[in-house]
């Protein structure tokens, strides 16, 4: 079924597992893709297919698209009547349905961006350790795989109304990228292979198409040129289109001081232990029934996102690692104050929750973390018994009780 036409030069198509391209008009190809990837001018179709299910699908396909790329494509295109040889092929386990088209213009200048995206279970930093090393026999499994690579992918199909050299071409890629990692960054995505927030997944894919005429072609896709601006628009809008659809990735689903904490080893039973570790028996078991509302209020959210950043701030440098007693100490107890609701608390807060300059690591700093949560539950209430202490009279019943 066709679903849009963008510049009188492309129609795109989507059937139940894929999405294709149909150059109405000849378009230059620059795509990642294993069979017809690289630049390309004789192209027909460039097309996203959704090879399995997103997670625990062993169906014979996916074995066939890493260990023989050509096999599958043929298989795809005969499925949906498509010649082969004029495809270029991205593939992946997202929803096809859950797929967000973005298009953006300038004048008589067009850029689409056509996206499917997953995350949750492979999103990586670029630099992260690797799984796999490549040789003449296959990919070859690395030790230690602590991690085993999960499923998501992002694919991007962009496609241009306007002639480009190839450089420029190769630059839209580079724009692509940058938007795609902007909106991870802005999501605060985090790596599931190291401690740092994701630029993108380990099997993301791109093909950008330009529409070849008798213009001049355009030189600069780059951010200082209005095609480089409109590409980074597409991109960014149906990349958190289809995040928002396919794994309910949303900026206000982030409001988590869980998620913030994730990378550095928290999940939602780590912290709860960490916490109710500093609480008594009554205050813990009010908080796991509230843990939800307390780590999802925006100020202790504020607050737990500032600390892991400062974290990141001193791993990188940028902070000197001399100060992180007093720069976790001041943080922690910001958050503590964000639980409590008493900022007056503020100094008694620091100098309850200074770390050891030593204690530097993970797990160091979630305890810090969790220490901050309760210190700060303990008191949310505190105030509240000391302003209304139970009636006189049930104060006599206690002690005639107790007599």
């Amino acid at each position: 079924m066709r679903i849009d036409t963008f510049y009188h030069g492309v129609e795109i198509h989507r059937e139940e597992k894929i999405i294709y391209a149909r150059f109405l008009r000849p378009h230059d190809v620059l795509s990642t893709c294993r069979v017809a990837g690289g630049l390309r001018t004789d192209l027909h179709y460039l097309y996203n297919h959704q090879s399995c299910e997103p997670a625990g699908h062993c169906h014979r396909l996916p074995a066939i698209a890493y260990r023989d790329p050509a096999a599958y494509r043929r298989a795809v295109c005969a499925q949906h009547g498509l010649p082969d040889g004029d495809c270029a092929t991205l593939g992946t386990a997202a929803n096809m349905r859950n797929a967000c088209i973005a298009v953006h213009s300038f004048r008589d200048l067009t850029v689409a961006a056509v996206c499917t995206g997953g995350v949750e279970g492979n999103a990586g930093r670029a630099g992260d350790p690797a799984s796999v090393a490549e040789t003449a026999e296959g990919f070859e499994r690395l030790p230690p795989a602590t991690v085993v690579p999960g499923p998501g992918t992002i694919n991007t199909m962009l496609f241009i109304g306007k002639p480009l050299i190839p450089g420029a071409l190769v630059r839209c890629i580079v724009t692509a990228t940058e938007a795609k990692t902007a909106v991870l960054q802005e999501l605060a995505v985090n790596s599931r292979y190291s401690d740092g927030l994701a630029t993108g997944t380990g099997t993301d894919q791109i093909g950008v198409a330009a529409m070849r005429s008798d213009e001049t072609p355009l030189t600069s896709a780059g951010k200082h040129a209005k095609l480089g601006e409109l590409i980074g628009q597409a991109v960014a809008e149906a990349i958190r289109g289809t995040l928002a659809r396919q794994n309910h990735l949303t900026p206000g689903g982030q409001c988590s001081a869980k998620i913030h904490l994730e990378r550095f080893g928290a999940t939602r039973e780590t912290m709860l232990a960490g916490i109710c570790a500093s609480l008594d028996h009554e205050q813990a078991e009010l908080l796991r029934h509230n843990f939800y509302a307390i780590e999802r209020d925006p100020l202790t959210v504020a607050a737990i996102a500032a600390l892991a950043h400062l974290k990141d701030k001193i791993a990188w440098g940028v902070l000197p690692s001399t100060c992180w007693s007093e720069i976790m100490a001041s943080f922690g107890a910001q958050a503590a104050c964000a639980v409590s609701g008493d900022h007056g608390r503020l100094d008694e807060y620091r100098r309850h929750l200074a770390p050891d300059r030593t204690a530097t690591g993970n797990r160091d700093f979630i305890a810090l973390a969790c220490r901050a949560l309760a210190l700060g539950f303990a008191d949310k209430w505190r105030t509240m018994a000391t302003l209304c202490p139970p009636p006189a009279h049930n104060r006599a019943e206690e002690e005639n009780a107790d007599m």
